[in-house]
C-alpha cells in the first residue's frame, strides 16, 4: 500500500466513524489490519483516524482493539499520538489500557514507541511527569513500555551534544527501574539502556559504574548486557569498575 492510498483510506474510515458509521468503518479497514502491510502505511491510517473527535474515535479504536490483529496495534498507536497534541495525559491513561489488555510484547513495543516514545521527544517533560507513575505500575507490560519510551527518544536526539542533560536525566528517571526482575520488563527497560549507550556512552557508563560498582545494586545479567551492548571499550570499562586492571 503506498502513502497516499494509505492516507485516502484513513481519511475515509474516519469520515464514516464522525458520521456515526463506525460499523462500516470497521468492514472498510479490517482487511487492511490482517494483511501484511508496511507499518509506515498503518501509521499514515491512524494518523487520520486520531484527527477526529474524541468519543467516537476512542470507542472506535476499543473496538480495533478486540479483534487482536498485528496490524491494529499501529493504527491505534498513531491515533492516539495524533490524539496526544491535544488531550495528552488522556493519550497516555488509552495507551496504558490498551497495553494491559493486549497482554503481548509486540503491542506493548509498537504502543510504547508511538506514545510515550513520540511524547518524550516532543514534549519532554510533560511526557516524563506523565510517564512516572508506570515506573511502578504492577503490570509488567506498563513497565517495559518506560524503556521502550526512552528508546524511541534516545534513537531520534541521535547524540545530539545539546541534548545530553536530558539522557541523564532519563538515566536517573530509570533508576528505579535498574532492579527490575520480571524477564518481560527487563527487555524494554534494557532496550531503552542499550540505545541511549549507542548515542551517549559516556553518559550512560558513568551512570551504570555507579549503579553496578558503586552501589552495588543488584540487577539481571540481562539488563547489564543489554546495556553494555554499544559501549567502546574505554566506556566498557569505566562501567565495569575494570578499567586499569589486566
Amino acid at each position: 500500500m503506498k502513502a497516499a492510498e494509505a492516507t485516502a483510506l484513513g481519511k475515509r474510515v474516519s469520515e464514516l466513524i464522525q458520521t456515526g458509521d463506525s460499523g462500516s468503518a470497521r468492514t472498510l479497514l479490517l482487511p487492511v489490519l490482517t494483511r501484511r502491510i508496511p507499518f509506515r502505511a498503518l501509521d499514515r491510517i491512524g494518523e487520520e483516524i486520531g484527527a477526529g473527535s474524541l468519543p467516537s474515535v476512542i470507542t472506535f479504536l476499543g473496538s480495533i482493539a478486540a479483534e487482536g490483529t498485528l496490524g491494529g496495534w499501529p493504527v491505534i498507536g498513531c491515533a492516539l499520538a495524533r490524539q496526544s497534541d491535544r488531550d495528552q495525559s488522556g493519550a497516555f491513561e488509552r495507551c496504558q489500557s490498551f497495553i494491559v489488555a493486549a497482554d503481548t510484547w509486540y503491542a506493548t513495543d509498537i504502543l510504547g514507541e508511538r506514545v510515550p516514545g513520540r511524547s518524550l521527544a516532543l514534549d519532554f517533560d510533560g511526557a516524563l511527569a506523565l510517564l512516572e507513575p508506570w515506573r511502578g505500575n504492577p503490570n509488567r507490560w506498563i513497565r517495559r513500555a518506560v524503556g521502550v519510551g526512552v528508546h524511541v527518544w534516545a534513537k531520534r536526539s541521535r547524540g545530539t551534544p545539546a541534548l545530553a542533560p536530558r539522557a541523564l536525566t532519563l538515566l536517573t528517571f530509570l533508576e528505579p527501574m535498574f532492579e527490575e526482575d520480571v524477564l518481560d520488563a527487563v527487555k524494554g527497560i534494557g532496550w531503552g539502556l542499550k540505545t541511549i549507550g549507542r548515542f551517549y556512552p559516556r553518559e550512560l557508563a558513568g551512570w551504570l559504574h555507579r549503579q553496578v560498582v558503586v552501589a552495588g545494586r543488584r540487577h539481571r545479567k540481562l539488563m547489564l548486557r543489554k546495556a553494555l551492548t554499544y559501549l567502546p571499550p574505554d566506556q566498557r570499562s569505566l562501567a565495569l569498575g575494570t578499567a586499569g586492571l589486566s
